[in-house]
C-alpha cells in the first residue's frame, strides 16, 4: 500500500504547465473559400503567422443547433517555413457565431512535437481571420 501510495504521488506530482496569460503568436488570414453543404460549411483560409509561416487551413464547420450560432469543426492545417520546412496540423474545435462573426477554439498537434490552443476571430463578410495561439508544449517537450 505504501508503494501504491508513492507512485500515486509520483504520478501526480508530474505534470505540464500552460500560460495562457499572452498568446505566442498569430496573425491575420485570408477567407479563401466558404462552400455551403448539407448542415456544414467548408471554409479555407490562408496567410501569415508568426513562427509558423505561411498557413493553409481547411475546416469544415458544422452546425449543432438550427440557428446555426455554434457547433463543432474538423480541419487540417499545412504551413510552410522559409526555409522549405512544411508542417501540417490536424484541427479540432468549436465555434460560436454571432452575426457575421464567429468565434473558432480548438487544439492543434503539430507533427514537430508541439500543440497549441488557438483563437480565431472570423469575420465572414470582410473575409479575415484575427489568429491569437497559445504554446502549450514546445517540440521540445
Amino acid at each position: 500500500m505504501k508503494k501504491l501510495t508513492l507512485l500515486l504521488f509520483f504520478i501526480s506530482s508530474v505534470g505540464f504547465s500552460q500560460e495562457l496569460s499572452e498568446p505566442k503568436g498569430g496573425g491575420t488570414l485570408d477567407i479563401i473559400l466558404i462552400s455551403p453543404g448539407e448542415g456544414h460549411s467548408i471554409m479555407n483560409f490562408e496567410g501569415d503567422i508568426s513562427g509558423y509561416g505561411s498557413v493553409y487551413a481547411k475546416f469544415k464547420v458544422s452546425s449543432i443547433n438550427t440557428s446555426k450560432t455554434s457547433g463543432t469543426l474538423d480541419g487540417q492545417a499545412r504551413t510552410i517555413l522559409n526555409d522549405g520546412t512544411l508542417f501540417s496540423s490536424p484541427l479540432r474545435g468549436t465555434w460560436k457565431r454571432d452575426g457575421a462573426l464567429m468565434k473558432f477554439y480548438f487544439t492543434d498537434a503539430i507533427n514537430n512535437g508541439a500543440m497549441n490552443f488557438v483563437m480565431w476571430d472570423v469575420d465572414i463578410l470582410q473575409k479575415k481571420a484575427n489568429v491569437k495561439y497559445y504554446e502549450l508544449h514546445s517540440p521540445d517537450n
